[in-house]
Protein backbone atom coordinates (compact mmCIF):
# COMPACT_ATOMS: atom_id res chain seq x y z
CA UNK A 1 0.00 0.00 0.00
CA UNK A 2 1.29 3.31 -1.20
CA UNK A 3 2.34 5.14 2.44
CA UNK A 4 2.66 8.63 0.41
CA UNK A 5 -1.12 8.50 -1.40
CA UNK A 6 -2.60 7.50 2.39
CA UNK A 7 -0.99 10.46 4.11
CA UNK A 8 -2.17 12.82 1.06
CA UNK A 9 -5.35 11.84 2.10
CA UNK A 10 -5.27 11.87 5.60
CA UNK A 11 -3.57 15.59 5.18
CA UNK A 12 -7.46 16.75 4.23
CA UNK A 13 -7.89 15.88 8.27
CA UNK A 14 -5.01 17.19 9.90
CA UNK A 15 -6.34 16.07 13.57
CA UNK A 16 -6.78 12.64 12.21
CA UNK A 17 -2.92 12.49 10.87
CA UNK A 18 -0.78 11.02 13.25
CA UNK A 19 -3.39 8.13 14.12
CA UNK A 20 -3.80 7.02 10.39
CA UNK A 21 -0.16 6.96 9.69
CA UNK A 22 0.89 4.96 11.85
CA UNK A 23 -1.99 2.99 11.69
CA UNK A 24 -1.12 2.74 7.93
CA UNK A 25 2.27 1.96 8.10
CA UNK A 26 2.01 -0.59 10.73
CA UNK A 27 4.55 1.38 12.60
CA UNK A 28 7.02 1.20 9.90
CA UNK A 29 7.11 4.81 9.59
CA UNK A 30 8.41 5.56 13.30
CA UNK A 31 10.73 2.88 13.08
CA UNK A 32 12.19 4.83 9.71
CA UNK A 33 12.20 7.98 11.53
CA UNK A 34 14.05 6.72 14.46
CA UNK A 35 16.88 5.24 12.48
CA UNK A 36 17.11 8.66 10.59
CA UNK A 37 17.07 10.64 13.36
CA UNK A 38 19.61 8.32 15.20
CA UNK A 39 22.16 10.49 13.19
CA UNK A 40 20.88 14.08 15.02
CA UNK A 41 23.60 15.21 17.79
CA UNK A 42 22.73 17.64 20.63
CA UNK A 43 23.24 21.12 19.81
CA UNK A 44 22.91 20.74 16.00
CA UNK A 45 21.15 23.39 14.02
CA UNK A 46 18.70 21.39 12.01
CA UNK A 47 16.12 21.62 9.04
CA UNK A 48 12.96 19.59 8.62
CA UNK A 49 11.61 20.16 5.01
CA UNK A 50 8.14 19.40 4.85
CA UNK A 51 7.50 18.65 8.11
CA UNK A 52 4.16 17.99 8.39
CA UNK A 53 2.65 17.27 12.83
CA UNK A 54 6.41 16.98 13.56
CA UNK A 55 7.12 13.77 13.59
CA UNK A 56 10.77 14.02 12.65
CA UNK A 57 11.02 17.39 13.96
CA UNK A 58 10.40 16.09 17.49
CA UNK A 59 12.88 13.12 17.70
CA UNK A 60 15.57 15.40 16.46
CA UNK A 61 14.27 18.51 19.25
CA UNK A 62 14.85 15.34 21.83
CA UNK A 63 17.89 14.91 21.06
CA UNK A 64 19.01 18.16 21.93
CA UNK A 65 18.99 19.91 18.53
CA UNK A 66 17.95 23.18 17.19
CA UNK A 67 15.50 22.34 14.52
CA UNK A 68 13.60 24.47 12.23
CA UNK A 69 10.47 22.96 10.49
CA UNK A 70 9.02 23.94 7.52
CA UNK A 71 5.72 23.24 5.86
CA UNK A 72 2.81 24.62 3.11
CA UNK A 73 0.14 23.31 5.55
CA UNK A 74 -0.66 25.56 7.95
CA UNK A 75 -3.30 22.74 9.58
CA UNK A 76 -0.49 20.14 9.96
CA UNK A 77 1.80 23.05 11.70
CA UNK A 78 -0.21 23.91 14.42
CA UNK A 79 -0.87 20.27 15.39
CA UNK A 80 2.74 19.97 15.78
CA UNK A 81 3.30 23.20 17.44
CA UNK A 82 0.65 21.71 19.71
CA UNK A 83 2.76 18.61 19.98
CA UNK A 84 5.57 20.48 21.11
CA UNK A 85 3.93 22.23 23.39
CA UNK A 86 3.16 18.81 25.13
CA UNK A 87 6.57 17.69 24.91
CA UNK A 88 8.00 20.66 26.51
CA UNK A 89 10.34 21.56 23.54
CA UNK A 90 8.91 24.44 21.59
CA UNK A 91 11.52 26.64 23.05
CA UNK A 92 14.23 24.20 20.73
CA UNK A 93 11.88 24.59 17.59
CA UNK A 94 10.80 26.87 15.14
CA UNK A 95 7.81 26.47 12.80
CA UNK A 96 7.29 28.66 9.46
CA UNK A 97 4.84 28.07 6.74
CA UNK A 98 6.78 28.01 3.61
CA UNK A 99 7.91 26.17 0.88
CA UNK A 100 11.06 24.69 -0.49
CA UNK A 101 11.45 27.38 -3.00
CA UNK A 102 11.54 29.91 -0.10
CA UNK A 103 14.94 27.87 0.58
CA UNK A 104 17.23 30.68 -1.17
CA UNK A 105 16.63 32.77 2.13
CA UNK A 106 18.36 30.68 4.27
CA UNK A 107 21.65 30.98 5.07
CA UNK A 108 24.35 29.10 3.32
CA UNK A 109 26.58 26.34 5.91
CA UNK A 110 23.74 27.37 7.82
CA UNK A 111 22.70 23.85 9.09
CA UNK A 112 24.33 20.63 10.22
CA UNK A 113 21.70 18.59 8.93
CA UNK A 114 18.68 18.59 6.95
CA UNK A 115 15.58 16.04 7.23
CA UNK A 116 12.81 15.06 4.74
CA UNK A 117 10.21 12.60 5.48
CA UNK A 118 7.48 11.62 2.66
CA UNK A 119 7.68 15.26 1.28
CA UNK A 120 10.19 14.47 -1.79
CA UNK A 121 7.47 12.98 -3.15
CA UNK A 122 5.29 15.63 -3.51
CA UNK A 123 7.94 17.98 -5.70
CA UNK A 124 8.03 17.90 -9.45
CA UNK A 125 11.64 17.07 -11.31
CA UNK A 126 12.19 20.59 -10.97
CA UNK A 127 11.59 21.37 -7.62
CA UNK A 128 13.50 18.50 -6.08
CA UNK A 129 16.81 19.34 -8.03
CA UNK A 130 16.90 22.50 -6.78
CA UNK A 131 15.65 21.64 -3.39
CA UNK A 132 18.52 19.27 -3.26
CA UNK A 133 20.86 22.04 -4.52
CA UNK A 134 19.80 24.39 -2.00
CA UNK A 135 20.05 21.36 0.70
CA UNK A 136 23.75 21.28 -0.18
CA UNK A 137 24.34 24.96 -0.10
CA UNK A 138 22.85 25.68 3.55
CA UNK A 139 24.28 22.48 4.72
CA UNK A 140 27.78 22.76 6.87
CA UNK A 141 30.57 21.23 5.08
CA UNK A 142 30.22 17.35 6.42
CA UNK A 143 26.46 18.29 7.30
CA UNK A 144 23.88 15.07 6.70
CA UNK A 145 21.08 14.98 4.54
CA UNK A 146 18.56 12.45 5.84
CA UNK A 147 15.50 11.47 3.54
CA UNK A 148 12.52 8.76 4.11
CA UNK A 149 10.45 8.41 1.02
CA UNK A 150 8.33 7.01 -1.20
CA UNK A 151 10.36 5.45 -4.49
CA UNK A 152 9.17 3.03 -7.68
CA UNK A 153 10.94 -0.43 -6.89
CA UNK A 154 13.08 -1.68 -9.71
CA UNK A 155 12.16 -4.90 -10.07
CA UNK A 156 9.42 -5.31 -12.90
CA UNK A 157 7.40 -7.70 -10.69
CA UNK A 158 7.78 -5.26 -7.75
CA UNK A 159 6.84 -2.15 -9.95
CA UNK A 160 3.97 -3.75 -11.04
CA UNK A 161 2.54 -5.16 -7.27
CA UNK A 162 3.01 -1.61 -6.32
CA UNK A 163 1.33 -0.24 -9.60
CA UNK A 164 -1.70 -2.66 -8.85
CA UNK A 165 -1.67 -0.97 -4.57
CA UNK A 166 -1.24 2.33 -5.35
CA UNK A 167 -3.80 2.93 -8.37
CA UNK A 168 -7.23 2.58 -6.85
CA UNK A 169 -5.15 5.26 -4.33
CA UNK A 170 -4.15 7.95 -6.90
CA UNK A 171 -8.06 8.22 -8.14
CA UNK A 172 -9.24 8.52 -3.95
CA UNK A 173 -6.43 10.69 -3.45
CA UNK A 174 -7.40 13.31 -6.52
CA UNK A 175 -11.25 12.97 -5.56
CA UNK A 176 -10.49 14.18 -2.16
CA UNK A 177 -7.66 16.50 -2.37
CA UNK A 178 -7.47 17.27 -6.66
CA UNK A 179 -3.66 16.77 -6.28
CA UNK A 180 -1.57 14.11 -8.12
CA UNK A 181 1.19 11.78 -6.62
CA UNK A 182 4.55 10.22 -7.64
CA UNK A 183 7.20 7.78 -6.18
CA UNK A 184 10.23 8.87 -6.97
CA UNK A 185 12.65 7.46 -9.23
CA UNK A 186 16.27 7.17 -9.60
CA UNK A 187 16.41 8.95 -6.07
CA UNK A 188 19.95 8.04 -4.57
CA UNK A 189 21.31 9.29 -8.22
CA UNK A 190 19.98 12.22 -7.55
CA UNK A 191 21.23 12.96 -4.24
CA UNK A 192 24.56 11.94 -5.90
CA UNK A 193 23.94 14.39 -9.10
CA UNK A 194 23.56 17.29 -6.28
CA UNK A 195 27.00 16.99 -4.97
CA UNK A 196 26.09 14.29 -1.70
CA UNK A 197 27.89 11.09 -0.60
CA UNK A 198 25.72 8.81 -0.10
CA UNK A 199 26.37 6.93 3.34
CA UNK A 200 23.59 4.51 3.34
CA UNK A 201 20.46 3.39 1.85
CA UNK A 202 17.85 1.65 3.19
CA UNK A 203 14.68 -0.33 1.27
CA UNK A 204 11.56 -2.18 2.44
CA UNK A 205 10.89 -5.67 1.34
CA UNK A 206 8.80 -4.31 -1.95
CA UNK A 207 11.04 -1.34 -2.75
CA UNK A 208 8.82 1.43 -2.96
CA UNK A 209 10.18 3.38 0.17
CA UNK A 210 13.45 4.58 0.81
CA UNK A 211 15.72 5.66 3.77
CA UNK A 212 18.98 7.69 2.10
CA UNK A 213 21.68 8.79 4.83
CA UNK A 214 24.23 11.45 2.69
CA UNK A 215 26.62 13.81 3.74
CA UNK A 216 27.65 16.91 1.95
CA UNK A 217 31.18 16.56 0.93
CA UNK A 218 34.10 18.46 3.57
CA UNK A 219 35.63 21.12 2.50
CA UNK A 220 39.49 20.18 2.70
CA UNK A 221 40.86 23.41 1.72
CA UNK A 222 39.29 24.82 5.35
Amino acid sequence: MSTYILMKILESAPKRYDKGIRFLTLGQLDKAYHRLTSHIQNGQQVLDIGCGTGALTIRAARKGARVKGIDINSGMLEIARKRLAEANLSQYVELCEMGVAELESEPSASYDAVMSGLCFSELSENELNYTLKEVKRILKSGGTLLIADEVKPGNLLKRFINFLLRFPLVIITYLISQSTTHALVNLPEKVKKAGFQIESIRLNSLGNFIEIVAQNPKDETK
